[in-house]
């Protein structure tokens, strides 16, 4: 029994294969949407079945303690492309859009969330854009707007965020971590097994790609005031996002990160050690010394960093 099969149960159809492969998979993570997740389902499959698009809704309930499942399950007939995925166990937004990627039939996965706060009515548009560029693997959801809870703080806290990303990834990026994308799945494989249980999965998987050349655009969007309670807890989920932009660049070109300190303090002991020249005759001061070592150690180790990725051969 798979890590999967033991962390959820299914219901789906057969997987389609060959000329019948589907062309979409939208994941849609549920927890305690009871009150609106038939209005974001209906929303979805209308704008799908109009697209013409052949997919599959892939709704996952992560083990919801409200009527939420129930409500899920009583809707399946009544929507042929809905396929639900109820966990066993709450295992947060990032393993369930982890789980439904890796079990996706289509050759594109989108990401959205339940809560009617991204325009999933444009889900085709985004889809449509990764057909019309072949040099794009992966196309996000740039919002115009905040209307999360805390804006006061998370307006900020994002924005510095989302600098200390584009200055590691040498790229802009207008939207760190929105919950709707739509990627290549084949591109995604290698980097799920990244992707964190909790809401920093969304900014995993922009790093990821930009990290390894793969191209990720933007269009821009609005974005509603959500409906229910907000699962997003401001200073816990803010360390989480700023520790996985580090990590995800650690992880793929550590010598970014750790260079330019080790290139300061080596820089540092220089001028300190002509001032103690200078100043104390030709002697050299312990802070220096310390200075010329530190920054020694972490030159060393961002080449060795650097050539444990490079010969991991998973980039």
């Amino acid at each position: 029994m798979t890590a999967a099969a033991k962390h959820l149960s299914v219901t789906s159809p057969t997987q389609p294969t060959g000329e019948n492969a589907l062309e979409v998979t939208i994941v849609l993570p549920c927890y305690n949407e009871e009150d609106h997740v038939l209005d974001e389902i209906k929303r979805i499959t209308t704008a799908m079945d109009a697209s013409g698009y052949t997919y599959e809704l892939l709704v996952i309930d992560d083990k919801s303690t409200d009527g939420t499942l129930a409500v899920l399950e009583a809707a399946l007939p009544t929507f042929p492309h809905m396929r639900l995925m109820p966990f066993r166990t709450n295992g947060g937004s990032g393993t369930a859009r982890r789980i439904g990627t890796r079990e996706a039939f289509g050759r594109i996965v989108v990401w959205t969330d339940a809560d009617m706060t991204y325009p999933n009515e444009r889900i085709p548009e985004f889809v449509r854009y990764l057909h019309e560029n072949a040099g794009a693997d992966q196309v996000v959801g740039a919002r115009t707007s905040e209307e999360g809870t805390h804006k006061i703080l998370r307006v900020p806290a994002k924005w510095v965020i989302r600098k200390v990303a584009e200055k590691l990834a040498a790229t802009k990026i207008p939207d760190l971590n929105s919950g709707l994308r739509a990627f290549r799945r084949d591109v995604s494989l290698p980097y799920l097994r990244l992707l964190p249980p909790g809401f920093s999965c969304v900014t995993t998987i922009t790093m990821s790609f930009l990290s390894n050349q793969h191209p990720v655009d933007y269009l821009p969007i609005q974005y509603a005031k959500r409906s229910g309670t907000s699962k997003f807890h401001f200073t816990k989920d803010a360390y989480r996002y700023i520790l996985q932009v580090l990590r995800m660049v650690m992880y793929f070109n550590p010598i970014k990160v750790l260079m330019p300190i080790a290139l300061t303090l080596l820089g540092l002991s220089f001028v300190k050690g002509v001032i103690d020249v200078i100043r104390y005759n030709f002697g050299i001061t312990t802070n220096a010394v310390l200075l010329f070592i530190s920054g020694l150690l972490i030159f060393t180790l961002a080449l060795l960093a650097d050539l444990i990725v490079r010969s991991r051969g998973e980039t």
